[in-house]
C-alpha cells in the first residue's frame, strides 16, 4: 500500500528558523501634512532589509522592533525600533546566520543554545502577517487628527469622497503614505466668461 498523504515540506539545510521582513520604504513621508519625502530613515538607507521578530512587548503606535544593518556601520546587526509605515515589501524568509539568531533573540539569548531562536515565527503565522501588511490600501487620515483612523482604509486610488459616522469627508491630499481627508469641500475653480 503507497503513502498518500500530503509530502512533508523539507526545510532547506542550515535552516534555524523563519521571520517576517520588510525593506525600509524608498520614499517616506514626513513634515507638516506629509509633504517632505525622505529617502530612508536616520539609521537605515533605503531599501534596507529589516528582520522583524514577533512583538514580545508594545513599542508603541504603529511601531515595530526591527534587526537590520545600520546606516553606518553596514557590518553588525543592530535592534531599532521603526515605524510600520517607513516599511513596504513584507515577506518571510529563512534565518540561517547565527549572528542574526543572537539579535533576534536580543537580551533572551541564550549563549548554550546559540543557533536557537526564543520567540520564533511560524512559517503559516508570518506568511499571514505579511500578506495583512501587503494589502493595497491606503490609510486614512483625517484633518486635525495626527495619526491615521484606526481600522481604516480606502482602496487605491482613493475615492473623492467618503462618508464616516454620517458626515461626509472630501479627499484634500494623496500622497505616498496614505490618502488625507477634510472636512471642508475642494475649492471651485473660476473659469472666466467669454
Amino acid at each position: 500500500m503507497t503513502d498518500t498523504g500530503p509530502a512533508a515540506v523539507e526545510a532547506p539545510e542550515g535552516l534555524l528558523g523563519w521571520c517576517l521582513v520588510a525593506n525600509v520604504a524608498r520614499e517616506i513621508a514626513r513634515g507638516e501634512g506629509g509633504l517632505e519625502i525622505q529617502h530612508g530613515t536616520k539609521h537605515f538607507r533605503a531599501g534596507t532589509l529589516l528582520r522583524l521578530p514577533p512583538v514580545r512587548w508594545d513599542p508603541g503606535h504603529w511601531r515595530w522592533p526591527a534587526v537590520g544593518r545600520h546606516r553606518g556601520n553596514g557590518r553588525r546587526y543592530v535592534h531599532m525600533v521603526v515605524r510600520a509605515d517607513d516599511l513596504e515589501n513584507f515577506r518571510v524568509k529563512g534565518v540561517y546566520s547565527e549572528a542574526l539568531v543572537r539579535s533576534l533573540n536580543g537580551y533572551a539569548h541564550d549563549p548554550a543554545a546559540p543557533r536557537t531562536l526564543q520567540n520564533p515565527w511560524t512559517r503559516e503565522r508570518a506568511q499571514s502577517w505579511a500578506d495583512g501588511w501587503n494589502r493595497h490600501r491606503e490609510p486614512v487620515f483625517i484633518e486635525g487628527h495626527p495619526y491615521a483612523r484606526p481600522r481604516m482604509s480606502v482602496p487605491n486610488p482613493p475615492p473623492a469622497e467618503i462618508q464616516i459616522d454620517g458626515e461626509t469627508l472630501h479627499l484634500a491630499h494623496y500622497g505616498t503614505r496614505g490618502a488625507r481627508y477634510s472636512r471642508t469641500p475642494p475649492p471651485v475653480e473660476w473659469t472666466p466668461e467669454p
